[in-house]
């Protein structure tokens, strides 16, 4: 039985991607900051604690998802996090991962890692631009290293970079609309043609299944998408469908958008990423086999 090692097991994606692993047999060990008596669990927390060395005895594959996020403060106040988690400790693992006999070592990482898009296209892995923030930086950086660490260890490195991920327990902006829309106080997107790439979470922990199981994909990064585009009236129009709400037969113009945008280079910056494209092309993937289960209009309440 193939033993694995899992960090960020309690997160949104970890906890799905534990969910499939059992349902495949391994074995599994944690590495986490609380224990979950269903498994075996070496506690660290990856911002203050050295990795135990014998956490990866007899691991065969590393699925490595625990990182720091997106901070809804000022991300220059909290710069140091990004370094400490998604850089140092990521490296860290990996050297002891090497040393340690580990065949595999899979690592969630971000489009953001590919930095801003190019207008007009949708991103495919080898559009590499500058990395989008410091949590994009961190992940591009993190990925070099570990893309290197591979390279001269012969240690199966493969990388994923997932879109919009949404599914039960998905937190965010898209809980944050789907609560305004709820609530009443979400106003109607203006019906533009922008493309938005979305993964549901089931689809995207089959993926990082199939990455690490496939020799095709030993040092490779690969973009996860469902294959589809949707523009962000598109899921706004969703979510009114599943918690049964009409959806309205108006829209805020666009102009009035851009017009509150004007308040701060933050609001500016956020209505960018709800009404801008965020196009990607997981057709890298989908060469190994990879097809999506699940799309935006199979959708129902539980997956927000």
């Amino acid at each position: 039985m193939a033993k694995c090692l899992v960090t960020g097991s309690t997160g949104f994606i970890g906890s799905r991607l534990l969910g499939l692993l059992d349902t495949k047999e391994f074995d599994i060990r944690l590495l986490s900051r609380s224990e979950i008596s269903k498994y075996e669990t070496i506690i660290c927390n990856l911002n203050q604690d050295k990795i135990p060395k014998n956490a990866l005895e007899s691991i065969d594959t590393v699925y490595h998802l625990a990182g720091f996020a997106h901070d809804m403060g000022d991300p220059s106040k909290v710069e140091n996090l990004y370094q400490t988690i998604n850089i140092d400790a990521t490296v860290e693992l990996a050297k002891l991962s090497v040393r340690s006999g580990v065949k595999k070592f899979i690592f969630i990482s971000s489009v953001k890692a590919g930095g801003m898009l190019i207008s007009g296209d949708c991103a495919d892995e080898s559009s590499q631009g500058d990395p989008e923030g410091l949590y994009g930086k961190s992940k591009r950086e993190a990925e070099l290293k570990l893309l290197k660490i591979g390279s001269e260890s012969g240690m199966h490195v493969s990388i994923i970079r997932p879109s919009l991920v949404y599914g039960p327990g998905a937190k965010g902006n898209l809980q944050l609309m789907l609560s305004g829309i709820k609530s009443g106080w979400f106003p109607p997107l203006p019906k533009i043609e922008n493309r938005r790439s979305m993964i549901h979470v089931d689809d995207l922990v089959r993926a990082i299944l199939l990455v690490s199981q496939d020799e095709r994909a030993k040092g490779e990064i690969f973009i996860a998408t469902d294959g589809k585009l949707y523009s962000s009236r598109d899921i706004y129009n969703t979510m009114c469908t599943v918690i049964g709400k009409s959806i309205p037969k108006w829209s805020m113009p666009k102009i009035l958008f851009n017009l509150v945008g004007l308040a701060s280079p933050r609001i500016r910056y956020k209505i960018k990423k709800l009404l801008g494209d965020e196009c990607y092309t997981s057709a890298k993937l989908q060469k190994l086999g990879f097809k999506a289960k699940k799309t935006l209009k199979d959708m129902n309440e539980t997956d927000f």
